[in-house]
């Protein structure tokens, strides 16, 4: 019984040993046949064309070709990408870690296809930009006024009562920007589809009314006034019978253009002060974008009527009597419509109107008290 027990572990063992020496040899055969052959990519995995569309093979032709490109991302070696560690502080606020050759920092209104080469979607770009808030009741003097502009001007029109695709009965229309958000006015909209950076391909910005009649006007040759001028800010004249306000603004039938006039008694402190220069009113003013960029900065998020903001303009150009006037010969006849009280509200019994108007005196006040604190805050800080 002993000597057979002894007997049958030494087989038990012979045949283990015999195992481990064969696993031995096959992971040796093993690893010099492998590297005898080419390295293999486990990561490509090729499927008979057959079950590809059309579609699904251009979008994999498209795909190879854009993955054979040297992106400056991929810089190093391995598949470890190294992207390169920027600073820049001249760069706009929070693009400080781009290069600034990738950096866009403007932009334009100028609209573009959705196929072809970038670089040939625009045959002329507009140089100037004319926006009007709208409301359907005033679509015949819209048309009539967009007519006075070339192709020189895009065309960009504020809804303010929600009506919207019908004004492609108009041709013009299907070629004008529209945005459409109820019952806001032309300052709200400014404020924030007007910034500087977003309009500042165009060399002047209208930022006009939609009750201004046009017979006597044309954009081109206003455009060519406010330049022989040096106007900055600026207006056409107002027909004198018509919705006048200040002797300003009044059309003068000998002049070319005027930047000054005479007002009634002790309403002008200084002679090249508001309202007698240095002022435009708020429903037709025309800006350079020089200007611009600084007026919009003035326009306040909550005072959206802008009364108030034609007595500050003076201070976004200097010498302000110098850049600040009114075209005559190109003038215009402001018809008081007042379409825009409609959008009110009736309270106690008042006519919407009414709600309205009461807000733009009060966002005078508002806007006058902001800007003496404002003034007076930074004469303090400065000592």
């Amino acid at each position: 019984m002993k000597g057979m027990y002894r007997s049958g572990v030494f087989r038990k063992s012979s045949g283990g040993g015999k195992l481990i020496i064969t696993t031995i040899m096959g992971i040796v055969v093993g690893y010099f046949i492998g590297v005898s052959f080419p390295s293999v990519s486990l990561t490509k995995v090729i499927l008979p064309s057959s079950i590809y569309s059309p579609f699904d093979v251009t979008m994999r032709e498209d795909r190879s070709k854009a993955l054979e490109r040297s992106f400056p991302e991929n810089l190093g070696s391995g598949n470890t990408p190294t992207t390169p560690k920027i600073y820049v502080p001249t760069n706009p606020r929070g693009a400080e870690s781009l290069p600034p050759g990738i950096v866009v920092a403007e932009t334009d209104l100028y609209l573009r296809r959705l196929w072809g080469e970038p670089s040939e979607d625009l045959k002329k770009k507009p140089k100037y930009l004319v926006t009007f808030t709208v409301g359907w009741g005033q679509r015949n003097n819209i048309d009539a006024s967009i007519k006075k502009f070339s192709g020189d001007f895009q065309i960009l029109l504020f809804h303010y009562d929600g009506v919207v695709t019908e004004w492609d009965q108009y041709e013009w229309s299907k070629q004008a920007i529209h945005i459409s958000v109820k019952k806001q006015t032309k300052w709200w909209y400014a404020k924030r589809f007007l910034h500087p950076d977003i309009v500042a391909a165009y060399d002047y910005i209208f930022i006009w009314d939609e009750d201004l009649g046009v017979e006597h006007f044309n954009a081109d040759k206003y455009i060519q006034l406010v330049k022989k001028h040096g106007l900055e800010i600026s207006q056409p004249g107002l027909e004198p019978n018509n919705g006048l306000t200040w002797q300003m603004t009044k059309r003068r039938g000998d002049k070319e253009v005027h930047k000054d006039t005479e007002e009634k008694p002790g309403w002008c402190s200084d002679p090249y002060l508001p309202p007698c220069a240095a002022f435009v009113e708020i429903m037709a003013p025309v800006f350079s974008r020089t200007a611009w960029r600084c007026v919009w900065h003035m326009v306040q998020n909550d005072l959206v009527h802008g009364w108030g903001l034609d007595f500050a303009l003076r201070r976004c150009v200097k010498p302000a009597h110098e850049k600040i006037g009114v075209v005559d010969s190109q003038w215009i006849i402001h018809q008081v419509v007042p379409s825009l009280g409609s959008q009110g509200r009736s309270e106690n019994g008042e006519a919407p109107w009414k709600g309205v108007r009461d807000r733009c005196k009060s966002e005078w006040a508002l806007f006058q008290d902001r800007l003496a604190n404002a003034d007076k805050a930074y004469f303090k800080q400065m000592g």
